[in-house]
């Protein structure tokens, strides 16, 4: 690097992009003429760029409050069909315009991306914007805005980030697909048309736009002569939209203004490119990721009763919202000594719901409950022999998987995994059973020190379980016990080595904690995948307690 600039021009490492972290204390280096800025300022008469400073920074960076200016560039994203990219546009006020605590408001927006040949990635569906919000201090939580415009308070002395996804359908059209991302100063009170306009103005639009698509959206198996006439009429009536008088502004017998001139001058604009490659990435994820949710989290912060619509309600919206991020979830409820009834599906297997759940391509596995979910008097003691028998004769069976205990500790709970496999695999002899450990039994020694023991389990286990998954936090960064590990596994009987990772392993590893870095937690998947997993299992996505710090356990 040539460092025989100014230190205004110097540019901090940042991660993701040349390693090291962010918020290095860097000046922003802008030169802007102050004389503008004197007395009161009228954002609708400076241009943004001297009101505040706008950046992009990976998805991988934390960017907190503090995060410094960088230069503006135009940003250029590759994708494949069916995968997301995501960036961070960070937005950090060099001059306070409000009368109030904030330094002032900004609009922001982004356009449709499209293709030179009319391809296109539509804004809030393809295109999503949220807030990056801290938790505990950490840039965390992404909050939905509005779209396609909407408007965000900033403070003095403080960075905001605003999160951009792009999510790219399986169906759509390779090529380059090009857009903007556009920052506008503001007044606090200021509106978007629509917001002033009045509730019956309002309305007329909506009954003119709805009348116009209802007459064109019919046209399956209809005559060309009428489809001619539907597109007349549907123009006669956007027509008369434009030239109404909420439209006054951008209308004249000249044609439209220049938007080049007035508030689009004002604008900081950033240029968004996305090339999408042409091919598919598969809906079913070839690593499962299985996660798990907690039903009683679920009902006590969502105030349901176990079994109630609601609560069937609330654990499909949870089930549904983790699947978009091809996760394949559990519920989760835990019983005595680390046992845990574990389930996909709250409802039964003949159930058409537990079909559609198990049978969708983006779920890569599912955990059968050993027992039912929904406690019942008049329950036959055949339960599990029915489920098994009617999961088997589906397709999905092969997805299916019975997580029983988490992490034995001795022989009577190695020996209650035993005894509630051995019923399963009567029932159903091809059945794949999980267990979770980073240890042998403590009252058998299986070996003379805690890590033989531990490589000890598969063979302690066997032929009670099929998914040995062990904890990161036993391997630490010593790759070559992966080696010792994989040895014990026999896959050409069905077995497999999955990992997990919990409170362990800690900094510098990778784990999900929430003062992370981005990479870290990126890291946990690419591990997985390095030392030869085939899955992966976490506990759990809502599982979470009161803390005052970023680094307190759970």
């Amino acid at each position: 690097m040539n460092n025989s600039g100014s230190p205004q021009d110097m540019v901090p490492p940042v991660e993701g992009v040349a390693g090291g972290g962010t918020a290095y204390g860097w000046g922003d280096g802008s030169s802007h003429d102050q004389s503008l800025l004197q007395g009161t300022i009228d954002p609708a008469r400076i241009p943004s760029s001297e009101l505040v400073n706008v950046w992009c920074m990976p998805s991988t960076a934390n960017v907190g409050p503090q995060e410094t200016p960088r230069p503006l560039e135009p940003v250029s994203l590759l994708a494949a069909r069916n995968e997301r990219e995501s960036i961070q546009v960070a937005i950090r006020p060099k001059v306070s315009w409000s009368g109030s605590s904030n330094a002032g408001v900004v609009q922001v927006q982004c356009t449709d991306l499209c293709s030179t040949s009319g391809d296109r990635l539509s804004i809030g569906q393809a295109l999503t914007l949220r807030r990056v919000v801290p938790i505990l201090g950490v840039p965390d939580a992404l909050v939905p805005i509005d779209m396609p415009v909407s408007q965000i308070n900033l403070l003095p002395g403080e960075t905001t980030a605003i999160w951009v996804s792009i999510d790219v359908p399986s169906t759509q059209p390779p090529g380059q697909y090009d857009g903007e991302f556009i920052v506008t100063a503001t007044k606090a009170d200021a509106e978007c048309a629509a917001q002033s306009l009045g509730k019956s103005e309002k309305y007329e639009l909506y009954r003119e736009l709805r009348n116009c698509l209802d007459v064109i959206e019919p046209i399956d198996g209809k005559p060309v002569e009428e489809m001619v006439e539907r597109v007349k009429s549907a123009t006669t009536t956007l027509r008369r939209v434009l030239v109404s008088p909420s439209f006054s502004d951008f209308y004249s017998e000249n044609g439209p203004p220049d938007m080049m001139d007035e508030d689009a001058n004002l604008s900081i604009r950033l240029k968004l490119s996305l090339t999408v490659w042409d091919f598919v990435l598969p809906a079913t994820p070839s690593l499962p990721a299985v996660i798990g949710i907690s039903d009683t989290v679920i009902e006590d912060r969502f105030g349901v009763e176990h079994g109630s619509p609601e609560w069937y309600a609330a654990l499909e919206q949870h089930f549904k919202w983790l699947l978009q991020y091809k996760i394949s979830p559990f519920f989760c409820k835990w019983g005595n000594s680390m046992r845990v009834l574990t389930y996909t599906s709250p409802w039964p297997a003949d159930h058409p719901k537990s079909d559609e759940f198990f049978s969708d391509p983006r779920l890569a596995a599912y955990a059968v409950p050993y027992s039912p979910v929904i406690s019942s008097g008049d329950l036959a003691k055949d339960y599990l022999q029915k489920e098994v028998e009617i999961l088997r004769s589906k397709c999905h069976w092969k997805k299916a998987y019975f997580y029983l205990w988490d992490e034995p500790l001795n022989v009577q709970q190695y020996d209650a995994i035993r005894q509630q496999a051995s019923e399963i695999h009567a029932y159903a002899p091809d059945a794949r059973v999980l267990t979770t450990y980073y240890s042998g039994p403590s009252d058998a020694p299986l070996a003379p020190n805690n890590f033989e023991a531990f490589l000890k389990v598969p063979g302690f286990l066997r032929p009670h379980t099929q998914i040995y998954c062990t904890s990161e936090w036993v391997i630490g960064n010593r790759e070559d016990l992966v080696k010792d590990i994989v040895a014990e596994i026999k896959p050409e009987n069905g077995e497999e080595w999955w990992t997990y990772v919990c409170m362990g392993p800690s900094d510098p590893h990778p784990n999900w904690h929430l003062g992370m870095r981005g990479t870290q937690h990126r890291a946990v998947m690419w591990r997985v995948w390095k030392e030869g997993g085939t899955g992966f299992l976490y506990w759990g996505a809502n599982c979470y307690e009161k803390a005052t710090v970023a680094s307190a356990e759970v």
